[in-house]
Protein backbone atom coordinates (compact mmCIF):
# COMPACT_ATOMS: atom_id res chain seq x y z
CA UNK A 1 0.00 0.00 0.00
CA UNK A 2 1.24 3.64 -0.97
CA UNK A 3 -0.13 6.41 1.04
CA UNK A 4 0.28 9.41 0.39
CA UNK A 5 -0.69 12.98 1.65
CA UNK A 6 -1.63 15.28 -0.18
CA UNK A 7 0.66 18.92 -0.66
CA UNK A 8 -2.17 21.35 -1.47
CA UNK A 9 -4.30 20.62 1.23
CA UNK A 10 -4.03 22.35 5.06
CA UNK A 11 -4.34 25.69 6.09
CA UNK A 12 -5.17 28.87 3.98
CA UNK A 13 -2.66 31.27 4.80
CA UNK A 14 -5.66 33.46 6.91
CA UNK A 15 -5.97 30.48 9.74
CA UNK A 16 -2.55 30.11 9.11
CA UNK A 17 -1.46 33.51 10.00
CA UNK A 18 -4.51 33.55 12.96
CA UNK A 19 -2.70 30.58 14.94
CA UNK A 20 0.32 31.85 14.84
CA UNK A 21 -0.53 35.44 16.30
CA UNK A 22 -2.18 33.17 19.08
CA UNK A 23 0.46 31.07 19.83
CA UNK A 24 2.89 33.65 19.80
CA UNK A 25 0.52 36.06 22.17
CA UNK A 26 0.43 32.81 24.46
CA UNK A 27 4.33 33.09 25.25
CA UNK A 28 3.40 36.06 27.52
CA UNK A 29 0.38 34.19 29.38
CA UNK A 30 -3.08 32.41 28.36
CA UNK A 31 -5.00 34.47 25.82
CA UNK A 32 -8.79 34.56 24.75
CA UNK A 33 -10.43 33.85 21.60
CA UNK A 34 -13.74 34.41 19.93
CA UNK A 35 -15.00 31.38 18.84
CA UNK A 36 -13.57 28.56 17.77
CA UNK A 37 -10.06 29.66 16.15
CA UNK A 38 -10.16 27.08 13.41
CA UNK A 39 -13.36 24.66 13.00
CA UNK A 40 -11.03 21.42 13.98
CA UNK A 41 -11.32 20.38 17.14
CA UNK A 42 -8.08 18.46 17.75
CA UNK A 43 -6.23 21.81 16.69
CA UNK A 44 -8.71 23.70 18.65
CA UNK A 45 -7.46 21.01 22.03
CA UNK A 46 -3.84 21.93 20.91
CA UNK A 47 -4.30 25.44 21.64
CA UNK A 48 -6.37 25.02 24.58
CA UNK A 49 -3.14 23.23 26.14
CA UNK A 50 -1.15 26.13 25.33
CA UNK A 51 -3.65 28.73 27.18
CA UNK A 52 -6.00 29.57 24.48
CA UNK A 53 -9.58 30.30 26.50
CA UNK A 54 -12.21 30.20 23.92
CA UNK A 55 -15.73 32.71 24.72
CA UNK A 56 -18.59 33.15 22.82
CA UNK A 57 -19.92 37.19 22.18
CA UNK A 58 -22.08 36.62 25.36
CA UNK A 59 -19.18 36.06 27.67
CA UNK A 60 -17.34 38.99 25.83
CA UNK A 61 -19.60 41.23 26.90
CA UNK A 62 -18.32 40.80 31.00
CA UNK A 63 -14.82 40.39 30.24
CA UNK A 64 -12.63 43.58 30.53
CA UNK A 65 -8.82 45.13 30.68
CA UNK A 66 -7.63 41.59 28.66
CA UNK A 67 -6.60 40.42 25.13
CA UNK A 68 -9.32 38.98 22.89
CA UNK A 69 -8.01 37.43 19.71
CA UNK A 70 -10.19 37.98 16.15
CA UNK A 71 -10.06 34.97 14.20
CA UNK A 72 -9.47 35.10 10.59
CA UNK A 73 -13.36 34.62 10.13
CA UNK A 74 -13.39 38.68 11.14
CA UNK A 75 -15.83 40.44 13.50
CA UNK A 76 -18.71 42.89 12.82
CA UNK A 77 -18.39 46.71 14.16
CA UNK A 78 -20.07 46.09 17.34
CA UNK A 79 -17.45 43.58 18.91
CA UNK A 80 -14.76 46.67 18.07
CA UNK A 81 -17.13 48.90 20.13
CA UNK A 82 -17.78 46.72 22.82
CA UNK A 83 -13.23 46.54 22.71
CA UNK A 84 -13.24 50.26 23.66
CA UNK A 85 -15.76 50.32 26.11
CA UNK A 86 -14.49 47.32 28.10
CA UNK A 87 -10.59 48.37 27.79
CA UNK A 88 -10.27 44.93 25.66
CA UNK A 89 -7.06 44.69 23.71
CA UNK A 90 -8.32 43.08 20.44
CA UNK A 91 -5.36 40.94 19.01
CA UNK A 92 -7.08 41.34 15.21
CA UNK A 93 -5.99 38.03 13.20
CA UNK A 94 -8.83 38.95 10.27
CA UNK A 95 -7.92 37.31 7.21
CA UNK A 96 -6.79 40.20 4.89
CA UNK A 97 -9.28 38.76 2.14
CA UNK A 98 -12.15 39.09 4.77
CA UNK A 99 -11.39 42.75 5.69
CA UNK A 100 -11.08 43.66 1.99
CA UNK A 101 -14.67 42.04 1.71
CA UNK A 102 -16.07 43.81 4.71
CA UNK A 103 -14.96 46.82 3.17
CA UNK A 104 -16.54 46.65 -0.10
CA UNK A 105 -19.52 45.35 1.60
CA UNK A 106 -20.00 48.68 3.33
CA UNK A 107 -19.32 50.55 0.78
CA UNK A 108 -21.66 49.04 -1.67
CA UNK A 109 -24.53 49.07 1.51
CA UNK A 110 -24.21 53.02 1.42
CA UNK A 111 -24.39 53.14 -1.95
CA UNK A 112 -27.74 50.88 -2.56
CA UNK A 113 -29.31 52.30 0.10
CA UNK A 114 -30.02 55.17 -1.29
CA UNK A 115 -31.68 53.57 -3.81
CA UNK A 116 -33.72 51.25 -1.70
CA UNK A 117 -31.49 48.22 -3.17
CA UNK A 118 -30.71 44.70 -0.98
CA UNK A 119 -27.50 43.30 -0.55
CA UNK A 120 -27.45 39.66 -0.58
CA UNK A 121 -24.77 37.29 0.70
CA UNK A 122 -24.46 33.97 -0.64
CA UNK A 123 -23.29 32.23 2.49
CA UNK A 124 -24.12 29.80 5.69
CA UNK A 125 -26.45 31.63 8.53
CA UNK A 126 -25.13 32.16 11.45
CA UNK A 127 -21.20 31.16 10.43
CA UNK A 128 -18.71 33.73 12.21
CA UNK A 129 -17.75 35.49 8.33
CA UNK A 130 -21.41 36.17 7.65
CA UNK A 131 -21.75 37.68 10.95
CA UNK A 132 -19.03 39.77 10.00
CA UNK A 133 -20.60 40.58 6.43
CA UNK A 134 -24.02 41.49 7.56
CA UNK A 135 -22.64 43.68 10.35
CA UNK A 136 -21.13 46.17 7.50
CA UNK A 137 -25.35 46.17 6.65
CA UNK A 138 -26.27 46.96 10.34
CA UNK A 139 -27.71 43.52 10.19
CA UNK A 140 -29.98 44.19 6.66
CA UNK A 141 -28.20 41.94 4.34
CA UNK A 142 -30.05 38.64 2.99
CA UNK A 143 -28.20 35.39 3.46
CA UNK A 144 -29.43 32.87 0.82
CA UNK A 145 -27.86 29.63 0.54
CA UNK A 146 -30.33 27.50 -1.02
CA UNK A 147 -32.95 27.99 -3.54
CA UNK A 148 -35.94 28.70 -1.20
CA UNK A 149 -34.28 31.58 0.40
CA UNK A 150 -34.27 33.57 -2.46
CA UNK A 151 -37.89 34.32 -1.65
CA UNK A 152 -36.72 36.91 1.05
CA UNK A 153 -35.39 39.27 -2.12
CA UNK A 154 -37.86 41.83 -3.69
CA UNK A 155 -36.86 41.13 -7.40
CA UNK A 156 -38.34 44.54 -8.50
CA UNK A 157 -35.10 45.70 -6.32
CA UNK A 158 -32.11 46.38 -6.85
CA UNK A 159 -29.79 43.61 -5.58
CA UNK A 160 -25.58 43.94 -5.11
CA UNK A 161 -24.62 40.03 -4.55
CA UNK A 162 -21.71 39.10 -2.49
CA UNK A 163 -20.00 35.77 -1.43
CA UNK A 164 -19.16 34.45 1.76
CA UNK A 165 -14.87 34.22 0.62
CA UNK A 166 -14.89 30.35 1.45
CA UNK A 167 -18.06 29.01 -0.72
CA UNK A 168 -18.43 27.37 -3.68
CA UNK A 169 -17.52 29.49 -7.04
CA UNK A 170 -20.01 26.91 -8.60
CA UNK A 171 -22.37 27.34 -6.07
CA UNK A 172 -21.82 31.12 -7.23
CA UNK A 173 -22.82 31.28 -10.35
CA UNK A 174 -25.70 29.11 -9.49
CA UNK A 175 -27.64 31.74 -7.42
CA UNK A 176 -26.60 34.38 -9.54
CA UNK A 177 -27.97 32.88 -12.65
CA UNK A 178 -31.04 32.17 -10.53
CA UNK A 179 -31.02 35.83 -8.96
CA UNK A 180 -31.34 36.95 -12.87
CA UNK A 181 -33.84 34.92 -14.02
CA UNK A 182 -35.84 36.08 -11.27
CA UNK A 183 -35.44 39.90 -11.76
CA UNK A 184 -36.18 38.79 -15.68
CA UNK A 185 -39.74 37.69 -14.41
CA UNK A 186 -40.98 40.40 -12.05
CA UNK A 187 -39.77 43.14 -14.17
CA UNK A 188 -40.74 41.57 -17.66
CA UNK A 189 -36.54 42.56 -18.39
CA UNK A 190 -33.02 42.31 -17.14
CA UNK A 191 -31.17 45.40 -17.02
CA UNK A 192 -27.22 45.83 -14.99
CA UNK A 193 -28.57 48.54 -13.28
CA UNK A 194 -30.92 46.21 -10.95
CA UNK A 195 -28.32 43.67 -10.32
CA UNK A 196 -24.78 44.11 -9.53
CA UNK A 197 -22.63 40.17 -9.05
CA UNK A 198 -19.44 40.03 -6.78
CA UNK A 199 -17.49 37.15 -7.08
CA UNK A 200 -15.85 37.73 -3.55
CA UNK A 201 -14.83 33.94 -3.37
CA UNK A 202 -11.33 33.51 -1.54
CA UNK A 203 -8.79 32.04 -5.03
CA UNK A 204 -6.64 30.30 -2.68
CA UNK A 205 -9.87 28.36 -1.27
CA UNK A 206 -11.42 27.95 -4.82
CA UNK A 207 -8.10 26.91 -6.66
CA UNK A 208 -8.58 23.80 -4.69
CA UNK A 209 -11.23 22.87 -5.91
CA UNK A 210 -9.84 21.93 -8.82
CA UNK A 211 -6.49 20.45 -7.48
CA UNK A 212 -8.81 17.81 -5.22
CA UNK A 213 -10.51 16.49 -8.06
CA UNK A 214 -7.30 15.71 -9.61
CA UNK A 215 -5.76 14.11 -6.61
CA UNK A 216 -8.52 12.19 -6.01
CA UNK A 217 -8.61 10.41 -9.47
CA UNK A 218 -4.85 9.32 -8.83
CA UNK A 219 -5.86 7.65 -5.78
CA UNK A 220 -8.19 4.41 -5.20
CA UNK A 221 -9.30 5.39 -1.75
CA UNK A 222 -9.44 9.27 -0.51
CA UNK A 223 -9.24 9.81 3.77
CA UNK A 224 -10.58 13.23 3.75
CA UNK A 225 -10.05 14.94 7.67
CA UNK A 226 -11.45 17.72 8.67
CA UNK A 227 -13.78 19.26 11.88
CA UNK A 228 -17.31 17.92 11.65
CA UNK A 229 -17.81 22.26 12.18
CA UNK A 230 -16.24 22.68 8.69
CA UNK A 231 -18.23 24.42 5.97
CA UNK A 232 -15.19 24.29 3.74
CA UNK A 233 -14.85 20.87 5.07
CA UNK A 234 -18.15 19.48 3.69
CA UNK A 235 -17.98 21.34 0.35
CA UNK A 236 -14.47 20.31 -0.87
CA UNK A 237 -15.47 16.47 0.92
CA UNK A 238 -18.05 16.64 -1.41
CA UNK A 239 -15.81 17.68 -4.52
CA UNK A 240 -13.87 14.08 -3.41
CA UNK A 241 -16.70 12.05 -3.13
CA UNK A 242 -18.03 12.57 -6.63
CA UNK A 243 -14.67 12.03 -7.96
CA UNK A 244 -13.82 9.25 -6.13
CA UNK A 245 -16.64 7.09 -4.37
CA UNK A 246 -13.95 5.42 -2.48
CA UNK A 247 -13.97 9.09 -0.78
CA UNK A 248 -14.33 8.86 3.35
CA UNK A 249 -14.42 11.71 5.96
CA UNK A 250 -12.98 11.20 9.15
CA UNK A 251 -12.41 13.80 11.82
CA UNK A 252 -8.79 11.87 13.51
CA UNK A 253 -7.13 8.72 13.09
CA UNK A 254 -9.70 7.20 15.24
CA UNK A 255 -12.31 7.29 13.10
CA UNK A 256 -10.30 5.56 10.33
CA UNK A 257 -11.77 1.88 9.40
CA UNK A 258 -9.44 -0.26 7.74
CA UNK A 259 -12.28 -1.95 6.36
CA UNK A 260 -11.85 0.63 3.89
CA UNK A 261 -8.54 -0.72 2.22
CA UNK A 262 -7.37 -2.86 0.75
CA UNK A 263 -3.26 -4.35 0.62
CA UNK A 264 -2.77 -2.91 -3.34
CA UNK A 265 -4.38 -0.03 -2.76
CA UNK A 266 -3.30 4.02 -3.40
CA UNK A 267 -4.54 6.04 -0.78
CA UNK A 268 -4.60 9.88 -0.63
CA UNK A 269 -5.47 11.92 2.44
CA UNK A 270 -6.13 15.54 2.14
CA UNK A 271 -8.02 17.96 4.01
CA UNK A 272 -10.32 21.21 4.55
CA UNK A 273 -8.50 24.64 4.91
CA UNK A 274 -8.87 24.22 8.48
CA UNK A 275 -6.76 20.95 8.73
CA UNK A 276 -3.73 21.09 10.17
CA UNK A 277 -0.51 19.07 8.27
CA UNK A 278 0.17 17.38 11.66
CA UNK A 279 -3.33 15.99 11.51
CA UNK A 280 -3.05 14.62 8.40
CA UNK A 281 0.29 12.88 9.14
CA UNK A 282 -1.35 11.75 11.99
CA UNK A 283 -3.88 10.03 9.83
CA UNK A 284 -1.08 9.14 7.12
CA UNK A 285 1.10 6.89 9.95
CA UNK A 286 -2.15 5.58 11.31
CA UNK A 287 -2.59 3.55 7.89
CA UNK A 288 1.09 3.13 7.35
CA UNK A 289 1.56 1.19 10.43
CA UNK A 290 -2.02 -0.94 10.01
CA UNK A 291 -0.16 -2.14 7.15
CA UNK A 292 3.27 -2.28 7.76
CA UNK A 293 4.11 0.27 4.80
CA UNK A 294 6.01 3.26 3.79
CA UNK A 295 4.29 6.66 3.62
CA UNK A 296 5.42 9.11 0.48
CA UNK A 297 4.96 12.53 0.78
Amino acid sequence: MQVTIDQNSGYCFGVEFAIQMAEDEMVDGDLYCLGDIVHNSMEVQRLKNQGLQIIDREELKGIRDSKVLIRAHGEPPETYQLALENNIELIDASCPVVLKLQNRVKVAYDKINKVDGQIVIYGKTGHAEVIGLTGQTNNNAIIVMEDADLEKIDFNRPVTLFSQTTKSTKGFYRIRSMIEERIREAKGNFEEIDFTANDSICRQVSNREPQLQKFANEVNVIIFVSGKKSSNGKALYGVCKKENERSYFVENENEVDLDWFEASDKVGVCGATSTPMWLMQNVADHIKKSFSETVSV
